[in-house]
């Protein structure tokens, strides 16, 4: 990201800022980190990031579209040129037989637009949350390397 001067936004629901502050834990991360967004309940995904709330009554918050239109929203509403969004089911509760507790959407922003994908961690609370901080920057780390 240094090498392109690009930064950074994040848009977090179940894991409350996690990224955010893995990110911000790093020094001189300011150089390539410009914003986060805790999006944790439906009015925050579209007031702060856009997320059209007919698509979180039609898809509901843990789904594919809103995990790609935070990503999209992240950087529309903010300076940086990648993202990285989350949108999950961290649990004990909430989860249901459709979208069971430790299923996670994930959207990566980058130049050539929107990625998503799914995945689905076991564990409790802590562990899913954990586990879903460290796929966003590992997938990221990944996508960026192959846009090098």
């Amino acid at each position: 990201m240094l090498k392109k001067a690009w930064m950074l936004a994040t848009a977090e629901s179940c894991t409350g800022g996690l990224i955010a502050a893995a990110c911000t834990d790093l020094a001189g991360s300011s150089n390539w980190f410009e914003r986060g967004f805790v999006s944790y309940s439906n009015a925050a995904k579209t007031g702060l990031l856009g997320v059209a709330a007919a698509s979180i009554e039609l898809h509901g918050a843990v789904s594919e579209p809103v995990a790609r239109a935070m990503a999209a929203g992240a950087l529309a509403y903010s300076a940086a040129q990648v993202s990285v969004a989350v949108t999950g089911v961290a649990g004990p509760g909430g989860g249901t037989v459709e979208k069971p507790v430790g299923l996670v959407w994930f959207g990566f922003g980058l130049a050539g637009g929107v990625q998503t994908e799914m995945r689905r961690f076991d564990g409790d609370r802590s562990a899913v949350r954990a586990a879903t901080v460290h796929h966003a920057l590992a997938r990221l780390l990944q996508l960026l390397q192959a846009a090098a």
